[in-house]
Order: structure tokens, then sequence, then C-alpha cells
């Protein structure tokens, strides 16, 4: 059995997580996002894998290589430009010997759905249900069989929707040969899938776990549901006067200082410094040789690589970038004085309680205030006593 994972996009509504990295790298519990769902996939007894590379392919390859570090075969396959979901698709076809997975990189699957998946006689495509279906592919079903899909439809038929997950047969790649350009300028794989349709011969495949990581919002819902899973695991330094509550992973060669207090589920990275006197709540994942210092309280977010947040700061709910530092008394905002859900840049999140985006390399000077939904481009820069609220590109500075 052979999977055929697409990683060739940028993730431009990740902006600026995606300014240095491609969309399926960014972290979810301390892994890649693709990587949780390779395992899946190897959980399913699936070892063979062909990964749809383009923009930040040297990043992919020199994390995943040859497979070998998880027992499994990559092999890749370079979609030179972003021309579409059925271009990408088309670019794995030297490398397909029989029935195969295809998922987009970008979601998180169980190893259950995906045994049932490839279990099912071809094609057949996964399908979720969400509250917001005209975001995606609206899907129809007829019995087991998929009768319509929609793209992102402003009356969607029904709240099932394409998860981005198929079970196909070598027949696809004839399909994708004939698809023509769509509207948007692309080809796209939904246009093979309209044959299929018609043909009353695509499965339907409900899947009981589904998670879309198309915001970085979702990566937060993604991190809370992927900590729940983890069991305790100390290869670091716990001094004296440290209090853990509930599960937390501390990574080999970081140290947590005295008096300070982590509730879990928490996930911290290698040569970590963390405190004294820091206050970690859950479900926070902090990424490697982060420094998380003297009262400062993290709850809720994903900290990237590198990261400073040394010195009586508070982070809620939030995606911090890697290499950002922040000075003393920089704060961030979750939640709006009416309790009404939080937009990012004109986006509703559907979360009450949520922060900031803060890409890579941002410096905070001295007690800055962040307020909700602020997103911050990479390499930014804040004088000491900004108020920073709304949307700044890379490399702005605030004086």
């Amino acid at each position: 059995m052979e999977c055929v994972v697409l990683a060739a996009g940028e993730g431009k509504r990740m902006r600026p997580l995606t300014a240095q990295r491609p969309k399926v790298m960014l972290p979810v519990a301390n892994r890649p996002m693709m990587e949780h769902l390779v395992l899946a996939a190897k959980e399913s007894g699936i070892t063979d894998f062909v990964f749809i590379v383009g923009y930040g392919e040297r990043e992919v390859r020199s994390y995943f290589g040859d497979g070998s570090q998880w027992g499994i075969r990559i092999r890749y396959a370079r979609q030179r430009q972003q021309a579409g979901t059925a271009d990408a698709l088309l670019a794995a076809r030297d490398f397909i010997t029989g029935p195969f997975l295809a998922m987009n990189g970008d979601m998180i699957l169980t190893s259950a759905d995906i045994t049932h998946m490839i279990r099912t006689p071809a094609p057949a495509m996964g399908m979720s249900t969400t509250d917001h279906p005209g975001d995606f592919g609206a899907v129809v079903v007829e019995g087991d069989r998929v009768s319509s899909l929609e793209e992102k439809s402003g009356h969607p038929k029904s709240n099932l929707i394409n998860a981005g997950a198929y079970f196909f047969g070598l027949e696809i790649f004839d399909l994708l040969e004939k698809v023509g350009l769509s509207s948007r300028g692309e080809l796209e794989l939904t246009d093979a899938l309209a044959v299929l349709i018609k043909e009353h011969r695509l499965r339907a495949i409900p899947l009981a776990t589904w998670m879309d990581l198309g915001y970085p919002w979702d990566l937060l819902d993604a991190n809370v549901a992927l900590l729940e899973s983890i069991a305790t695991q100390n290869e670091g330094t716990i001094e004296e006067g440290v209090h853990l509550s509930g599960p937390v992973i501390i990574g080999k060669g970081s140290v947590i200082k005295s008096g300070t207090y982590i509730e879990g589920p928490c996930i911290i990275g290698k040569n970590c410094k963390i405190g004294p006197h820091a206050y970690i709540r859950g479900a926070t994942s902090i990424g490697d040789d982060c420094h998380i210092g003297h009262s400062t309280e993290l709850k809720n977010s994903i900290i990237m690589t590198g990261t400073k947040i040394p010195h009586f700061n508070y982070v809620g709910d939030s995606v911090i970038g890697s290499g950002c530092n922040f000075g003393a008394g920089t704060k961030i905002a979750n939640l709006r004085h009416d309790h009404a859900t939080v937009k990012v840049a004109g986006r509703d999140t559907r979360h009450t309680k949520f922060g900031a985006v803060i890409g890579d390399n941002v410096r905070f000077g001295i007690n800055c205030s962040v307020n909700v939904g602020s997103v911050i481009g990479s390499g930014a820069q804040f004088t000491p006593g900004s108020y920073i609220d709304g949307k700044f590109g890379e490399n702005a500075i605030i004086r």
C-alpha cells in the first residue's frame, strides 16, 4: 500500500507563520502537523510514502529524509508551480503501482479512520461534519455514494464536507490528465471527482475524527486534542520546589527551576530553561531551546523553537513563532471585554479566547501590550511601551 501526502502548498491563511516554513511543518504538540498524519498512516500498516513537495521543500526533505527514522520509505515528487490539487497529485503518477491513499498534509486523522478507508473498495472519499460547511466542499450522500460535491458554496446543501482524504485506483491519473483550468485558474482534483460522482462510483467514508488546520487558531484546537493523550515523561532536570499537575513531558537537557508550577497537559522540548517561578497552564507546547522565565505565565499556547519569554510576561491562547524575544512586562490579551468571539484580520475565529499570531524573530521592548486578534509579521520590532493592535507586516519597526 502506498500513500501520497500533498505537502506542496505555502498555506497563505497561516501567514505570517509560513513565511519561513511550509504549512505542513508548523508544529502541533511539538511535531510538524504532517508527522502526526504520517504516524497515523504507519499505524494503519502503510510504510511506503510519496510526499508532493514545492514551497519550502528543503525543510520537509531535511526533517523527514528517507523515512528510515520512522521505519518507513519516503520518496519525493516536486510540484514545480502551485497549479492546483490535480496537478499536485499527478506529480505522484510515476511512483504509484496500485490502489493508494491520498491525503492533504494539513489535517489530523486517526489510524482507525485510515484503516477503514483503505479497506473500502476504491474510489472512496473521506467525509466529516462541520458547523460552517460553506468554508469547504459540501457533500451530499445517497446511500454509500457521493451524489454531489460543491466547493465553498454560499448555500451548502448539507453539513457534510470533503475531508481531503481519498482512496484511489490508478484510473484517477487518467481522469486528472483530462482536467481543465477552473475558474480560479487551477487544475483541481474536485473536477476529476465530479466524473466519479456522475457515474455514481465515489464511495463516501465517514471519518470519526478529523481536524482541518487551515488557520492559526486551528493549530491550538489540534494542540489541545493531541495533548490529551500524552503521558508524563521527564528527560530533563526538575529542581526542588517545582509542582507538576497532570501529564507533562520534559525534553532532554531542559531545566525546570524552583517555584515553577506546571499544569498539564503540557509538552516542553529539549534544552529549555523554565522559571524560576513560572506558571504554565494546559494545553501548552513549548519548542526546543526556549526560555520561559521569572513570573511568566503561559496558557493554551504554542511557542516555537528558540523563543524567549523571560520576565513578568503573559501569553494566552496564542501562536508564537521561533526566535522571538519578549521584553519584560510584555503581555498578550486574549479576551474581549464583551466576551464576543475574537476576529483576526476581519475573520471570525469562533473563539471567545484568542490572543495573537506572531511570526518568527519578532522583538518586543519592555511593557508592550498586544491586543486580542493581533497579527505580527516576522522580523517586526516594537519600542518599549508599545500598544499593538491589528495587523503588522514583516520587518515592521514601530517606534
